[in-house]
């Protein structure tokens, strides 16, 4: 007996470090499914929808409720990057761009990243129903399975799918709005709806036309077979000329000062100029750019919002 429990205990003793090592390896590659980068933005997004909804004379602040907002949205949307990388990991293995997930390279297998991303989406969403409402929930909810089986599907089907994956991706300030008022009715709400809609065209068209090449070997129809600059001018210039209009709308509708006008108009004309050196050039450098000027305005504007609230 001896003998047969003490190899037992020196197997576990040694095997414990590696189980530790393993466990302690993976975390890089589960925070790489939950799309971080993305994450960010989304933050920002809902904090600026729940922000601009809290009336101005409410004390104190609902801090804990935004908090509560914030992280439900963020684990919803983590969910939801985890298990687009699990839906598409065959074809993430063909980009270059993408072809080091964790998923794709076979760091994880695809159930190991179903399973996370469906407990961290339903958490997300049974967290945002107990601790903030149920519109909210709901609206989380709707981006998801909106993200994961219109939009997602569409990109190897029509070069229509930019515009579906935008009604998704402006969900965030309304999830925001709804976590702070219980109600999306209002005006102002959608019309930061229309801004991150529009924001999302010249963003994405910047990084479609980066890794054009390895969309097009994953099979995702980016761009059409035909007629690539005219589609390219179409959806960077004409959302871009048009978030230029509605975030001075919002700031107008918000009775901003001059300082917010003008900060706005700055912001919207130089995203505007990226936009037409990208659709003049159509060369990687300038898409780069551009992506970096998306980047910057969006988290600026929100700001600019903020400080005019009225």
């Amino acid at each position: 007996m001896a003998d047969c429990s003490a190899p037992a205990f020196e197997i576990g003793i040694a095997t414990r470090p590696s189980l530790l090592a393993t466990l302690r390896s993976a975390v890089p590659d589960f925070w790489t499914l939950t799309k971080p980068e993305v994450n960010f933005l989304i933050v920002i997004a809902t904090f600026a929808g729940f922000y601009m909804g809290c009336p101005v004379n409410l004390h104190p602040f609902p801090f804990a409720r935004l908090l509560n907002a914030l992280c439900g949205t963020l684990l919803v949307a983590s969910g939801t990057g985890a298990l687009n990388q699990y839906l598409e990991y065959r074809f993430d293995a063909r980009m270059r761009r993408t072809c080091r997930r964790p998923v794709a390279v076979g760091r994880l297998r695809p159930s190991t990243a179903a399973w996370f991303g469906a407990l961290l989406s339903v958490t997300g969403a049974a967290y945002l129903v107990v601790a903030v409402n149920a519109l909210a929930s709901v609206l989380a909810v709707l981006t998801l399975t909106s993200y994961l089986f219109v939009y997602t599907p569409l990109k190897r089907k029509t070069p229509l799918c930019t515009l579906a994956g935008a009604f998704p991706g402006a969900m965030p300030p309304l999830i925001g709005w709804a976590a702070a008022t219980g109600s999306i009715s209002s005006g102002k709400a959608w019309i930061l709806y229309a801004v991150l809609f529009l924001w999302q065209f010249p963003h994405f068209m910047a990084i479609a036309w980066m890794y054009r090449e390895d969309y097009t070997r994953a099979g995702y129809l980016i761009f059409p077979t035909k007629g690539e600059g005219s589609f390219l001018a179409l959806l960077t210039l004409g959302p871009s000329f048009a978030l230029f209009t509605t975030s001075l709308a919002v700031v107008t509708a918000n009775s901003g000062g001059i300082f917010q006008c003008c900060a706005t108009a700055i912001l919207g004309a130089v995203l505007l100029y990226y936009a037409s050196r990208q659709v003049l050039l159509r060369s990687r450098i300038a898409a780069r750019e551009l992506l970096k000027a998306t980047i910057v305005y969006l988290p600026l504007e929100f700001l600019i919002l903020a400080l005019g609230k009225s």
